[in-house]
C-alpha cells in the first residue's frame, strides 16, 4: 500500500496519502499524529484476535426464518408492566433508556464489531503496511458480506423490530447508516491488499448495488429518507455513500440536492436550531448527531465530484466540489448554534440533556473548519477532545464520538453506536 492514493468515499485519499508520507519519512510528525497512530495500532492489535462474525451465528432466526437476515430490536422499548400477564406486549417506549434485552439479538452486537474492526484494521494496514491488519480486515469483511455460507442478505427488513407491534421498521436503517460509510472507505483502502481479492471486490460491489436498490426503491428506505430529523439525514448520507462507492454519481447528486432543498430547510431553522433533535431527552447528542450525518454527506459530495472531475481531466488542485459547496453553507447556521457549547461546555447549551458530552462536536466542527467556515476555524483550539483519544489526525472526517451506551470504547472492543 506504499504508493496507493485511495479513492475513498468520505475521507480525502490525497490527504491520507500525505499523512502516510509524513509517518513514513518522520517529517512533521507531531504529538497528535504520533498519539493517534499509537491509539490506532493498539486497537488494531486487539482486533487481530477477534472475529470474524456472521449474521448466521445467532441462535435463532428472526421473523423470516432465515439466519442470513439481519435482525435487531428497538433499543428504547420495554415490556409494558400493565400487561405482565401478556408478556408485556405490546412494548412501550422510554426515550433515551436502553432496554438490555436488545443485546439478546447478536446481529447488532456483531455488526458494530464488524464495522469498527474493519475500519480500524484497514486504516492501520494503510498507514503501517502491516499485512496482518489487511488480512484480518479482509476476512471480517468477506465473512459478513461476501461468502455465501455466512453473508448477510442485503436488506434491513427486520431491523429494530418492536415486540408485539411489528417485525421490523424503517427506522432500523440507522443501524447501518451510523457507521457503514466508514466500512466503504475501509474497503477502498483494502483494494491494495493481496488478501482482498478481485472476487471479493466484485462480490462486495454486487452486495452494495443490491442494498442501494433496496434503500432507494423500497418502502422502508423511502420512509426513513423522508424523516425530518437525524434519520432522514443519515439515510441521505448512507445512500450517497453507497452510491459513491459503486460509482453512481447521479444518485450522489440527488442526495445532496435533497439535503439542500428539502431536508435542511425542514430540520434546521434560520437561527440554526434543530427542533426535532431539541425535543429529545438528549438534545445535545441528537443535535450533534444530525450534524455529523450532514457534514459527512457534504464530504461524500466533495469526493464524488472530485472523482468525476478527475475522470473529465479537470485536475485543478484543491478545487472544492460544486455539490459540496451547495451543502456546506446550508449547515453553517446549525454549526454556529452549537459552537458556544462546543467550546464552553454544558452551561452554554440552553436545552436539557440527560448526558451532555461536550466533545461530541469536535469532529464536525473540524470538518467545517476544513471546509472554510471561519467561526469553526476560530473554535478549533477551544474544542474538547474525546476522552479515549483523538483519531482525527489519521481519519479527518466526522465520526460518532459519544455513543448512547456506556462504557466508552476500549481497544479491541466494539465501539457502541446506538442512537436512534
Amino acid at each position: 500500500m506504499a504508493d496507493y492514493i485511495p479513492q475513498t468515499v468520505t475521507l480525502d485519499g490525497r490527504e491520507l496519502a500525505s499523512i502516510k508520507a509524513r509517518i513514513k519519512t518522520g517529517a512533521d510528525v507531531d504529538d497528535a499524529l504520533r498519539n493517534a497512530l499509537d491509539l490506532l495500532t493498539t486497537e488494531a492489535d486487539g482486533w487481530l484476535t477477534e472475529g470474524p462474525w456472521s449474521v448466521t451465528q445467532k441462535t435463532k432466526a428472526g421473523p423470516s426464518g432465515n439466519l442470513h437476515d439481519y435482525v435487531s430490536q428497538a433499543p428504547y422499548y420495554w415490556p409494558d408492566p400493565a400487561r405482565a400477564d401478556e408478556g408485556g406486549l405490546p412494548y412501550i417506549q422510554r426515550d433515551g433508556q436502553k432496554n438490555p434485552e436488545v443485546l439478546t439479538y447478536t446481529d447488532r452486537i456483531y455488526l458494530e464489531k464488524v464495522f469498527r474492526s474493519v475500519y480500524v484494521l484497514a486504516l492501520a494496514a494503510y498507514y503501517t503496511d502491516d499485512t496482518r491488519y489487511a488480512d484480518h480486515a479482509a476476512l471480517v469483511l468477506r465473512t459478513w458480506f461476501v461468502a455465501p455460507a455466512t453473508a448477510m442478505r442485503p436488506s434491513l427488513n427486520h431491523a429494530q423490530l418492536i415486540p408485539g407491534i411489528n417485525t421490523g421498521r424503517a427506522i432500523g436503517i440507522i443501524d447501518f447508516s451510523q457507521s457503514y460509510a466508514s466500512v466503504l472507505d475501509a474497503a477502498v483502502l483494502l483494494r491494495a491488499a493481496t488478501s482482498w481479492t478481485d472476487e471479493d471486490e466484485v462480490g462486495f460491489k454486487v452486495w452494495n448495488t443490491t442494498f442501494l436498490s433496496w434503500l432507494v426503491d423500497g418502502d422502508f428506505g423511502k420512509t426513513e429518507h423522508a424523516e425530518h430529523n437525524n434519520h432522514g439525514g443519515f439515510a441521505a448520507m448512507l445512500v450517497a455513500s453507497i452510491a459513491a462507492y459503486v460509482g453512481d454519481t447521479e444518485q450522489v447528486a440527488k442526495e445532496v440536492a435533497f439535503a439542500v432543498e428539502e431536508h435542511v430547510p425542514k430540520t434546521i431553522t434560520a437561527d440554526g436550531q434543530q427542533p426535532a433533535e431539541l425535543a429529545r431527552t438528549r438534545s445535545w447528542h441528537y443535535s450533534t448527531f444530525n450534524l455529523l450525518a450532514l457534514t459527512r454527506l457534504a464530504m461524500v459530495a466533495e469526493r464524488a465530484a472530485e472523482l468525476h472531475d478527475s475522470r473529465a481531466e479537470q485536475t485543478q488542485e484543491g478545487k472544492r466540489a460544486e455539490r459540496g459547496q451547495k451543502l456546506w453553507p446550508s449547515l453553517f447556521a446549525a454549526i454556529e448554534y452549537v459552537l458556544p457549547a462546543a467550546t464552553g461546555g454544558e452551561d452554554k447549551w440552553p436545552h436539557p440533556d440527560l448526558q451532555f458530552e461536550q466533545f461530541a462536536a469536535a469532529d464536525f466542527v473540524r470538518a467545517a473548519a476544513a471546509a472554510g467556515h471561519e467561526p469553526s476555524q476560530k473554535a478549533v483550539p477551544l474544542l474538547q477532545m474525546p476522552p479515549d483519544g483523538d483519531m482525527w489526525p489519521l481519519r479527518p472526517a466526522p465520526e460518532q464520538l459519544d455513543p448512547v451506551r456506556a462504557p466508552r470504547q476500549t481497544p479491541g472492543a466494539a465501539k457502541p453506536g446506538v442512537a436512534v
